[in-house]
Order: structure tokens, then sequence, then C-alpha cells
């Protein structure tokens, strides 16, 4: 065509002329590829900010409801001041607040640590507006961490102490081993020393409970003694005689009107762990102790694995008898399999494409085409290495995408250079008129499906942040197959490919024959051609409804995360022997491998695309790990069956780990007001709809349940008669409710909480409050005298999200369906209660629909600037606006195929799929240039425009049904791929329909865009 007639740089030419320094760089490349490729991280998933925050703040003695108004209020209302808050939600409990505050996605990654540094400065400044009593607000900012490799001692007869003893040692053991970046110890008991009162005995000697906790503080306490200035030296003055054992605590003098009392004679002292316990964890069952490791950034997983496996092995040979390390988590494991998964599949494909090259082009252009992809794909691991990109399943399988792509350019430079040859043309100059045919419009063709995956760079949401590594090395991968066409494949055509005997009636044969045919009706009847087209892209669209959607895929690993909800103001203790009630339940199941329990709290983030949950008294984890996927919904089926028998007061609900950015349930509905009481009667109507739906098997709120609570009004006349203030009566309470910290006591490197309670016995319980002995100086009274006590009830937890008070309904899915589709199946059925709604109230979607929405609005902001390139170069190549029209029109196309393909492979539309729709534009429009490029070429043979349109297609078929071939065919390995399928299927089945449709309708288009009359 005119266009290529322009003079360039001959690079193809060059090459030849220089064919040895073109085989030096070839070979260069090689080796730095081979380097680059056993330097590259590994790791499962991509790293991405986790841009989260959470603020903390304790207020003891206040309800949820005061804590809620007077100090999650007050932050929040801080908070609020930070640039770009994208969410900031909360729950108040009795005495505590948690807020998570959550960044716009916009936030760069790289700036997220300076806003968490301007919101500790905002709340800091604003510490004067918070309640008098508050201890805070405490921060964390660092929910990256992946804690992939976990460990779990347990011993048969050894103490919660002993094996911490061990896990502290194994931990500083791990912080030797290379590319261990923290080291973190889970479920420990901390010891208490417990200091128990009886209060006849307190109101026997007129002891007071507050003196007697001032004492002990003061007699272990560390103060400063001064320091002593001399000429030569400064000399430090130490107190020494703090209680360095139990008995020298039981010794500690009490002063008790005028007499002097051994703190053993009027207590007793004893050594434990902490009652009730803050968190638990199991390994199978019995009581363990974890250990959790992070892996540097950019480390090596599986170099980490085999560094480790060195150390542990070590390290067994020290413990003693019956102290058993088990692994719980083994991220280096999974990493190896997964890289080994996908390092199949890129072989697979490879093999795919070398076997279509040298069947479709003969033996030794097939070789020119063999010789191309090892140099592209080294290639790609040098620019990976030298962008920071490591090897995980985003990376590696954006080579396998591109590997049907990356020989379409070699592929045509090639078959043109065999087909000037067998003409008659000097090998040299036909690789010359190679390069000047095809080059540039193969580089405007290239870009055009590089900028396809364009708007995952560009896009600001999460999720493009995890699958960003999708556009460079796709760009990359594809830019070196341009350049290795352009320079190496002519080289190697030049010296290998010989001229061969091409029949002068090569498309002349039946098939081309009935294309003919085929296209000369089209051509004389576009108007049913055109109908036809719309009519099956219509026909596409309405299918679109039948196809299932979903965010991200659940993954294939083997684990199970179970978690077991107890009723609001349950006990630590009752959640957890319902956790190790149903941990004995399954611990022996054939298809379980191990499980981990952990109460009080969830896992670590032993996986990035899990959030962990906050703690809090009624819930637990199981993270159950089955021996294979199979086992796994087995196991999932068989938990369900056992909570609901053996744990109906439970909710259990049991999900599999997420392949992309988490969401805790399948369907979740937010239902937010300005009131607390029709918050909680709308969010029961909602539950309701929700339980109702059949694909619906599981419902939960958030927050609903009230729990039991006592209010006392004290009498401040009679506490002053009695000598007793606010303070004492509170500090009587909660010794004999649970106790307190009085104190600490040093014990080589531990810091043990000396606890005042009361004995056993005279712990009481609700029934017997009234009767609580509260000790004065004239001896002990009840409580019922100095106070009235009314029994009532209050929210245990109030959750906000900014600001208003929300309570979200959850839902799990049965099998079969996407959480996706029954969350807008449950909406739309509440859509005659979203209208009776008062004024200020609203029912939104949450979890996975709203990210996937959200996501979807982000992707599609730079599709506008995307187009803008494209039709950039488009014209920039063709010149003609007509041309330029033509091309535009056959991109929808590929909509037919992908909505038809995604039914039949039954693959859930998400962001992978819609993902793979974007790539296929780039790809359809880059065919149908060729084909464009090739009517031009033959009009400027002089050739009648009718016959340059039919003749053009029959020419193009081959290249381009065989570029189309290639890329289907290279993709097929990646739909076994649970991540991948939907992406595949997308692109494959996409691109299939829209390259058959090309080479019939773009004919019809042209003729009508450019009036051309048919034969």
């Amino acid at each position: 065509m005119s266009n290529n007639e322009k003079h360039h740089a001959n690079w193809a030419e060059w090459a030849i002329n220089h064919r040895q320094l073109v085989y030096f760089f070839a070979v260069l490349v090689l080796i730095m590829g081979m380097f680059s490729f056993k330097s590259l991280g590994r790791s499962e998933d991509p790293s991405f900010a986790v841009k989260q925050m959470v603020v903390s703040a304790a207020w003891p003695g206040a309800s949820a409801k005061d804590v809620e108004m007077h100090l999650t209020n007050t932050l929040e209302k801080q908070i609020q001041s930070l640039p770009q808050v994208k969410k900031i939600t909360s729950y108040s409990r009795p005495g505590v607040c948690v807020i998570t505050v959550a960044l716009k996605d916009e936030v760069a990654g790289n700036t997220v640590r300076q806003r968490w540094l301007e919101l500790r400065n905002i709340v800091n400044d604003g510490k004067k507006d918070l309640p008098s009593g508050t201890v805070g607000p405490f921060y964390n900012d660092r929910f990256d961490d992946v804690y992939g490799n976990i460990y779990a001692i347990t011993g048969d007869g050894f103490t919660y102490e002993d094996m911490r003893k061990y896990a502290e040692k194994i931990k500083l053991d791990f912080f030797s081993v290379p590319d261990v970046k923290k080291v973190e110890l889970v479920g420990v008991q901390p010891e208490k020393i417990f200091v128990q009162m009886q209060t006849a005995k307190l109101a026997q000697l007129g002891l007071d409970i507050n003196s007697i906790a001032n004492t002990i503080k003061a007699q272990t306490s560390v103060n400063a003694s001064g320091m002593i200035e001399a000429d030569t030296a400064n000399s430090y003055l130490r107190i020494t005689g703090s209680p360095d054992s139990v008995e020298n605590i039981a010794a500690i003098p009490i002063n008790a009107n005028g007499r002097v009392f051994r703190l053993g004679d009027i207590a007793t002292i004893t050594r434990g762990y902490a009652d009730p316990p803050e968190t638990m964890m199991y390994y199978n069952g019995k009581p363990a102790v974890g250990i959790a490791l992070s892996m540097e950034d950019g480390g090596d997983n599986i170099k980490l694995g085999e560094n480790l496996a060195k150390e542990i092995a070590r390290i067994q040979k020290e413990l003693p008898l019956g102290l058993e390390l088990n692994q719980v988590a083994n991220q280096p494991e999974v990493v190896k399999k997964s890289i080994s998964e996908f390092s199949e599949s890129l072989y697979e494909a490879i093999i795919i494409v070398l076997v279509v090259s040298l069947m479709t082009l003969g033996r030794r252009s097939g070789y020119v085409i063999s010789c191309c992809i090892p140099l592209i794909l080294l290639g790609s691991f040098c620019a990976m290495f030298a962008l920071g990109i490591d090897l995980h399943k985003v990376s590696l399988g954006a080579l396998v995408v591109s590997l049907g792509m990356l020989v379409d350019d070699a592929i045509v430079v090639v078959e043109l250079m065999e087909v000037k040859m067998s003409e008659g043309m000097p090998r040299k100059e036909a690789a010359s008129y190679a390069f000047k045919t095809c080059a540039w419009p193969l580089l405007t063709g290239t870009t055009i499906t590089c900028l396809g995956f364009m708007p995952i760079a560009f896009s600001k949401a999460s999720a493009s942040e995890f699958a960003y590594s999708l556009f460079p090395v796709m760009t990359v991968t594809l830019m070196l197959s341009w350049l290795v066409s352009a320079t190496l494949a002519p080289v190697l055509g030049y010296e290998w490919i010989r001229p061969t005997v091409i029949k002068q009636e090569s498309y002349d044969n039946s098939f081309y024959r009935a294309f003919r045919k085929l296209l000369h009706w089209a051509l004389g009847h576009r108007i049913t051609v055109i109908g036809i087209t719309l009519a099956m892209l219509g026909i596409s669209m309405f299918m679109l409804r039948f196809v299932s959607q979903e965010f991200f895929p659940a993954s294939v690993r083997p684990e199970l995360l179970v978690e077991l909800n107890m009723p609001e103001g349950s006990s630590i203790k009752t959640t957890d022997a319902a956790a190790r009630k149903l941990t004995n339940l399954i611990k022996d199941d054939k298809e379980l491998d191990h499980v981990s329990t952990y109460v009080g709290e969830s896992a670590p983030r032993f996986v990035l695309v899990i959030d962990p949950v906050q703690p809090r008294d009624n819930y637990a984890q199981l993270v159950v790990v089955a021996k294979s996927v199979e086992d796994r919904k087995k196991l999932e089926k068989r938990i369900s069956e056992l909570a609901a028998e053996h744990l109906p007061e439970a909710i259990v609900y049991s999900r599999s780990i997420p392949l992309g950015p988490p969401a805790p349930y399948p369907v979740m509905i937010r239902v937010s007001g300005n009131n607390d009481a029709q918050v909680k009667e709308y969010a029961q109507k909602v539950r309701k709809v929700m339980a109702a739906n059949p694909y619906v098997n599981m419902t939960r709120l958030d927050w609903l349940e009230q729990t039991n609570a006592v209010k006392l009004k004290v009498d401040n006349d009679k506490l002053l008669q009695m000598g007793l203030t606010r303070q004492t009566v509170a500090n009587a309470l909660q010794a004999q409710v649970s106790g307190y910290t009085v104190a600490t006591y040093l014990e080589g490197d531990q810091q043990i909480g000396i606890v005042f309670r009361l004995q056993p016995d005279q712990r009481a319980d609700i029934s017997q409050l009234e009767t609580i002995s509260i000790p004065t100086s004239q001896g002990a009274v009840p409580l019922s005298q100095i106070a009235h006590l009314d029994y009532t009830s209050e929210d245990n937890i109030i959750w906000r999200r900014n600001l208003r008070p929300t309570i979200t309904v959850n839902g799990g899915i049965v099998d079969g369906v996407t959480g996706n589709d029954v969350t807008k199946q449950v909406y739309k059925e509440l859509e005659p209660l979203r209208k009776e709604l008062p004024a200020g109230m609203s029912i939104e979607v949450g979890g996975s629909l709203e990210d996937s929405n959200d996501t979807l609005n982000y992707l599609m902001k730079p599709i506008p600037l995307m187009l803008l390139l494209i039709v950039v170069l488009i014209m920039l190549q063709m010149q003609d606006i007509r041309k330029l029209l033509v091309i535009m029109l056959t991109a929808p196309m590929g909509i037919i195929g992908v909505i038809f393909g995604l039914l039949l492979f039954n693959s859930a539309l998400g962001f992978m799929a819609e993902l793979g729709i974007l790539a296929l534009t780039g790809t359809i429009i880059r065919n149908s240039m060729v084909l464009v490029d090739q009517i031009q070429q033959h009009l400027d043979a002089g050739m009648e425009p009718a016959k340059a349109i039919t003749e053009s297609a029959i020419v193009r078929f081959r290249p381009i049904m065989l570029a189309a071939f290639t890329t289907v065919l290279g993709l097929i390995p990646m739909f076994a791929s649970q991540f991948w399928n939907a992406m595949a299927v997308a692109i494959a089945c996409g691109l299939t329909g829209a390259t058959l449709l090309t080479l019939v309708v773009l004919p019809v288009l042209y003729a009508i865009v450019f009036k051309v009359k048919a034969e």
C-alpha cells in the first residue's frame, strides 16, 4: 500500500548484513534471560497495597452506646478530615471501639504510608477531645504482611509456658533465615500472678482494696534512685529487694490499722494463666502456640521454604521428647505447586504453538518460528527482572496468554518471505520486502493489541492493582515479538528457508471457491448480512442475562475457612468449648489433612487475599486443610451438617480462599440510617427476604442481639457516710467479678501481671450481685445497701459505616450459583421494601457485587483514552477516515463469541473476563487492519474494487486464520485454570467468532462505506 512505500530504515536488511551481531545479542539475551528467570522472586499472588488502617481505643467501664456516642463518634469525625477517605467502618463494644479506615482506590500505593502518618497526627492532635479515662488510641496499618509460614508447637505434658519458651527460642532462630521479615507468636497464654482475697477477712481487718493494691504496686515497681556524679565516673543508685518469686510477693507487708500482715496471711497467691484467656490456638484439637513468619518484599518463596526446611530439621533434633513442631501453613509449597502448574501450561502452550507452526508453515519456516519463541520469552524475563515483576499467577498467566499472540508477527514475515522467494525473488530482497511491506503495519497492530490491556494499568481499582502486571508483561512480550520478527526472523529465514514451488492456482481449490462464492453472495446481499450480524449481536446481548457473574472465582487450594460466631455476649470460654467441640468432630475424618483452630481471633493473614477478623470473644475460626479439593467440598458439607446438629446456637459458615480481593460473605446487603431502632427493624425485614431466597442457605446479622447488663444507681450520701468513693466501689466490683491488674512482676524477659481478685467461690454471678460485699473501714456492706440495681439489656456491639449506624445482612449460598447473581436477585426482591424506606435510610449492596461494580466503573474510565489512542494509530496508518470507520465497526463483533463461549463453558463474567474482552478488542482491530491493508494493496495494483475486496479476503484468509488459530490453541491450557479460565474463554471464543465474521462482514462494510458495486 502507498503508506508503506515511504522510506523507513529497513531493519531486516540491516540484520542480514550484520548477522554475527544479531546472533551475539540473541545469545546474550538468552543467557541474561536464564539468569533473570532464576533471580525473579516467586510468590502465589502479586503484592498490592492494602489501603486500610485500624484505629482502636479503650474507655474502661463505658457501655457500647456510650463508647459509640462519645469515643467512636469523636474519633470518626477527626478521621473524616483526612483527604481521600473512601469509607470509615467501626464497631463499638463495652469499653472499646475499633475503627477501620479505607482510602480511595485512586490513592497511589507508594503514598499510603504517608496518609497513615497524617492520620496519626490528626488523631493525636485531637486527643484532648476524647473522654477522660480513654486509653489510646492505638494504630495498626500493617495489613499487607502475609504470614505464609505458620508452625504450631504442641506437646502432651507440656504447659503453655513450656511451649512459649521453646517458641521464643525458635522465633530467634527463624530471624537468622534469609528473607524472613517478621516472626510473631500466636495463641500465647500470658502468665499471671493472682492475689485472691476473702471479703470477710478484708472487712474483719478493716482493709481497703485500693490500699492493698497500691501497696503491691509500690513494692513491685522500678523507680529512679538518682546518680552520684564523681570526678572520674558516674555511679547509679539502685534499690534492690523487689519480689523475685511468688513467695516474695506473698511476703509483701500490709499495714492494717496499725498492725502489719504479710500479703500471704490475708490472701492466696497463685501463679497461672490469664483467666479468662485472651486468645487460644489448637492444632488438631491440641493446645498449641503458633509461630507465624512473613517474607521480605521481593523474596523468593521457594528458596525461603528450602531454607526453612533446613532450619526446621535442625530445630527438630533439639526439641525434647514429646514436643512437636507441626507446619500449619506452607506458602512456599503452595507457590511451588502454583508456579509448576503455570509452567506446565506454558510448556503445553509452547508445544501447541510449535506444532501448529510446523504443520502449517512447513519444516524450515517452522524452525524459524521455533527459535523465536524462547528468545522472546527469555527476553521477557529480563524485562520483568528490570521492572521488579515477580513470578506469580498473574505474570505467568500473562506469558501464557501472550504466547499464542507473540508468533503472529513472525508468522506473517516468514510466510511472506517464503512466498516471495518462491516467486523467484532473492533471499535478501525477500526479507527486505517482507519488512518494508509488513513491519510498520504490524507494529501498529501490535501496539493496538497492547493498548487493549491499557485499562488495567490506568484503572485505580484495587483489583486492577492486583492484576496490574498483566499489562507490562503483555506489552513487553508482544513488543519483543515484533522486534524479533523484524530482526532475527528475517536472518533465520535468510539462512534456512529455500524457495519452494507454489501452485499457481493455490486459491482455486474447492475450499476457496466455496469461500469466494460466499463473499459474492454477501456483497450482493449487504443489508441481509448486516441484519444477520446485528441480530446475532442482539441475541448475544439477550443471552448475557443467563451468564453467571462472579467478581473473582474461588481458588483450588485445599483450605476451608470455617467461621464460628456465638451469640453476642458469649464468653470466650463458651466460644472455646464450641470451637473445640467442632474440631473434635472432624479431626479424625479421612478427608482431613490437619485443622488449626483460633479462638477469639482469626488466623494470621497467611494469604494476601484474606482479611483477618478483629478479635472478639464470641468468634472462632477453623482453618481446615483437606487432602484435595474434592475432599474440601466433602468436609464443607459435613461441617455444615455437624454444626446444625451439634451447635444449633452458633452460626457456622464455611468458605474457600478466593482468588482475588476478598469479601467475607457471598451475599451482603447493608441497612443504614440515623436511628438504631429503625435500622434494626429494617435489617430484620431484609433478613426475612434474603432467607426466603431459594439460593441462600444461611443468614447472619452483624449487629442485632442485646446482652444482659446491670445498671447501678449509687447513693452518694451513703458512700460519703461509709468513707467510700465511686472508684473504691468500682474496684471492689471489678475484683469480685473478674479481677484487675494492680502491678507488674518482672521475671527474665517477661512482664507478668499481678491480678487482684476474690477467691473463686466468692466471684459473684449475676444472681448474687445484690449480695456482693463492699469492704469499708467499719466492715463489709452488701452492694444493695449503697446502690439500686436495675437489671436490663443493652447492645453489646454497634456497627457504623461513614458515621451512620449500619447493619450488614450476610448470606451464604448453595452450590452451583454465584454470590453476585444471588445478591442481584435479593436486591431486586427488596425493591418494595426500598420504596417504603423512611427519609435518611438506605439499603445497599455490599461485598463482592459492590467491589465488582466499583472495579468496573474504574475500569471504564481509561477506555475513552484507549479508544482515542487506537483511533489515532489507525488513522496514522490508514490516513483515511472511511477505513477507520470500517475497522472500528468490526470491534463489537467479538462480544458475540464471548457471550456464547461463557455460556458454553459455564464460565462466569467477572473481572478477568472483562479484561479479556478489552484485550480482545485490540486483537480484532489488528486483524481488521491487515485485511483493509490488503484491499488497498490490490487497489494500488489496479484491481477492480469489488474484486479487490473479494481477493483480499481470500488472500488474507490463511494468515488471519493461522494467527487466530495459534492464539486460540495457545490459550487452551488456560481453560483448566480456575483463575484464568474466564479470560481465556473470552479471548478464545470471542476471537474465533470475530475472525470468522470479520472475513465476511468487513468486506461488506467496506463495500457499503466506499459504495463499491457488486461484481
